[in-house]
């Protein structure tokens, strides 16, 4: 027997309490296929959930509760959360399709860097020639320049009084 809750239009939504469930006819050119079954995935522990067509163009959706008997509150957080489910997988499904050529980049990338060092044929392509970045105040220096050994030219510097660092 089909009733109806408080609040809650009569054209979308159809309640049956006795059975404890809750049938919806959903528009497939508002909500695509994809994101009515995001938003029904999330009732699989609770309800069973059953899909099908309605009229043209709409899929009717009906969540059943497991355990009877449901009381009103509850039909009523089902529909409000199932609106919200269907309208938050639809607006994720359209940002991912905006944003899919970013996404692809981003995941090249990872699975670029995952691969691995480059091989002996990439590296014999690479120029080595030029400098890695550019330097103006000269405080970029190696290990070895900066804590190194002493060469024996070394103590003759220090003695005419060149700083430790400087070039000479």
């Amino acid at each position: 027997m089909t009733e109806s809750l408080d609040a809650i239009p009569d054209t979308f939504v159809s309640v049956d309490r006795a059975e404890g469930s809750v049938t919806f006819a959903v528009d497939e050119s508002v909500y695509p296929l994809d994101a009515i079954y995001g938003a029904t995935f999330t009732f699989l522990d609770r309800c069973f959930v059953f899909l099908g067509r309605g009229e043209p163009g709409q899929v009717a959706i009906s969540l059943s509760s497991k355990k009877l008997p449901v009381e009103d509150e509850e039909l009523r957080g089902w529909i409000g959360e199932l609106a919200n489910e269907l309208l938050a997988c639809a607006w994720r499904g359209r940002i991912l399709e905006q944003n899919r050529a970013t996404i692809e980049a981003v995941t090249m990338q990872a699975i670029g860097g995952a691969m691995g060092p480059p091989s002996l044929d990439e590296l014999e392509d690479f120029d080595f020639s030029e400098e890695p970045f550019d330097d103006p105040l000269g405080i970029a220096m190696s290990w070895e320049e900066k804590y190194g050994k002493k060469k024996e030219g070394d103590d003759a510097d220090d003695a005419s009084g060149s700083s430790e660092g400087e070039k000479p």
